[in-house]
């Protein structure tokens, strides 16, 4: 994936990210990761319905511009649109956790969710999608996640529980942002186990002493 495809470079606070939400320029998982945050936190719409107003007032000032071939273009999207697939709807199962956006892109629910043990305390669920990391990630309560930076772009977008870093606490609905910018070691509270939803394009970087990754390995 490239800097341009995540807008990474211009997105470092909630207010760009949903300025590029607005405008369709994000990644499909990235556009599921602020969807499903919209869903968690919906007094947060009221941002993107200001966004989208300006944007509608900025296309109707648009000066007008000639079409060429108008007629011919309007037949062929009128008959490639019995192409375009429906969107996929997923049932809201009792006690969901995902949002419905997330259930929608993944295909199942929390309970069902094919985990894979990276670490003790941490478990992942991975996959490549849009040229985007995907995944889903299960952190044990007061569990450490090793130090790191990023080499790219990272979106978190906490689904249950809470974690805290250098920045402060992270808490369902809410939006970590991270890039080569930050360095931390997100911590679980313990409480609950911290679950998350993340998309990157790009690795980590991992940033802590030797003594303090060993300390990550056992555990």
């Amino acid at each position: 994936m490239t800097e341009t495809d995540m807008v990474h470079e211009q997105i470092d606070t909630i207010d760009a990210l949903m300025a590029h939400y607005v405008a369709g320029s994000l990644p499909e998982p990235a556009r599921v990761l602020v969807q499903s945050h919209l869903e968690m936190k919906p007094d947060n719409r009221s941002l993107v319905n200001s966004l989208e107003l300006l944007a509608g007032e900025a296309l109707e000032n648009a000066p007008e511009a000639a079409i060429a071939d108008r007629n011919g273009r309007l037949a062929a999207i009128f008959s490639s649109a019995s192409l375009v697939p429906a969107p996929r709807t997923v049932a809201r199962p009792e006690n969901a956790l995902f949002p419905q956006a997330l259930r929608a892109l993944l295909g199942f629910e929390a309970d069902d969710v094919p985990w894979r043990r990276r670490l003790p305390g941490f478990k992942e669920y991975s996959l490549d999608m849009d040229g985007c990391e995907v995944s889903l990630m299960w952190i044990r309560a007061g569990r450490a996640l090793p130090a790191h930076t990023h080499k790219g772009m990272e979106l978190i977008l906490i689904l249950d529980g809470a974690f805290n870093d250098v920045r402060g606490r992270f808490g369902p609905g809410d939006i970590s942002i991270a890039d080569e910018t930050v360095d931390h070691r997100p911590v679980a509270e313990k409480d609950r186990p911290c679950i998350a939803f993340a998309v990157s394009d790009g690795p980590v970087k991992l940033t802590g002493s030797f003594r303090q990754m060993i300390g990550d390995l056992l555990g």
